[in-house]
């Protein structure tokens, strides 16, 4: 996926809003371009996981599915560990097959690190964050 500049930041300030909690959310693509942000709430309130309430999962759905977009990308931060899929991201993209999942990456000091990923029947495959276009 090609996410703008400006998705990825909106991304990465709901990461910090939320630290030191884990944040989620959805990316919205036409054509493998990120075309919207779609923060939801964690309703874990965790720094170790993130869970989304169903009808709020639905109801963020459904605004991809009506605006005539898909479910490209899922996006959460990792506050205390690397930006690196882990167990429980990989128990959870189970029911999400060729989704991206970006991952934020808060536990150093330094800018945030962000990765993203594929994740098919437990397999990670890096992905290239590409940055570019408008958003």
């Amino acid at each position: 996926m090609v996410i703008a500049r400006a998705l990825l930041d909106r991304i990465v300030a709901h990461a910090r809003r939320d630290f030191p909690n884990e944040c989620c959310g959805m990316i919205a693509t036409d054509d493998g371009r990120a075309v919207a942000v779609h923060e939801a709430q964690n309703v874990a309130a965790s720094p170790f996981r993130f869970e989304v309430d169903g009808v709020e999962l639905h109801q963020r759905l459904t605004e991809i599915e009506d605006a005539g977009h898909e479910l490209g990308g899922i996006y959460h931060s990792h506050t205390r560990s690397q930006p690196y899929p882990s167990q429980t991201d990989l128990n959870f993209a189970a029911g999400w097959p060729g989704v991206e999942w970006l991952i934020v990456g808060l536990a150093a000091d330094e800018e945030p690190e962000i990765r993203s990923f594929r994740i098919d029947d437990g397999r990670i495959t890096d992905v290239d964050v590409q940055v570019g276009g408008d958003g």
